[in-house]
Parts: C-alpha cells; sequence; structure tokens
C-alpha cells in the first residue's frame, strides 16, 4: 500500500505539471510560434492523457486502501481537471497518508 500511495503522489505532481505545460503550450507558444506548437503538441498532450489516466486510476486504487468517503474521491477526482489542484490534493489528502 505504501507503493501506491507513493505512486499516486508522484503522478499528481507529474499532471499538475503536464498540464500546465499543456496551457503553457497553447497560451504563450501558439500565438508566436504555430510550427513549434504543432511539434509539441502531441508529445506534451500524449504525456498528460497517460499521467491523467493513471492519476484517476491511482485515485480510485489508494480510494479504497485509504477508505476515502464518495466525497473525498470526488473532490479528488475533480482536481484533475483544474489547474494547480493537483498539488493541493497531494498535500491535503496524501500529506498524512505515508
Amino acid at each position: 500500500m505504501f507503493t501506491q500511495i507513493k505512486s499516486f503522489k508522484a503522478v499528481a505532481i507529474l499532471e499538475g505539471i503536464s498540464y500546465l505545460v499543456l496551457f503553457a503550450n497553447m497560451l504563450f507558444i501558439k500565438p508566436f510560434y504555430s510550427d513549434i506548437y504543432q511539434t509539441l503538441l502531441y508529445p506534451i498532450g500524449m504525456t498528460h492523457g497517460l499521467l491523467f489516466i493513471a492519476y484517476i486510476l491511482l485515485a480510485l486504487v489508494v480510494g479504497s486502501k485509504l477508505k476515502w468517503s464518495f466525497k473525498t474521491l470526488g473532490i479528488v477526482m475533480l482536481a484533475s481537471l483544474l489547474p494547480f489542484a493537483t498539488f493541493y490534493i497531494e498535500k491535503r489528502y496524501l500529506k498524512t497518508a505515508v
């Protein structure tokens, strides 16, 4: 169980970073360097997609191990859709788990 929580913490951080990099690519690179934007879009998007799926799956596994309520699990899952929220989840819900 300890490994699953550590994995979830790492994936939460990486998923948040990949989300921000995806936004940065869209907001700062696309308007000025369209060709670079197109080149970066696939690898950044694919990485973020895989981390998003891993985040959701690990949230379900860790949530069942830690016996999170439906509300807590919903908050953790909703955090994957909001920028910076996965960092908050990692600190708020997983700090005391390990």
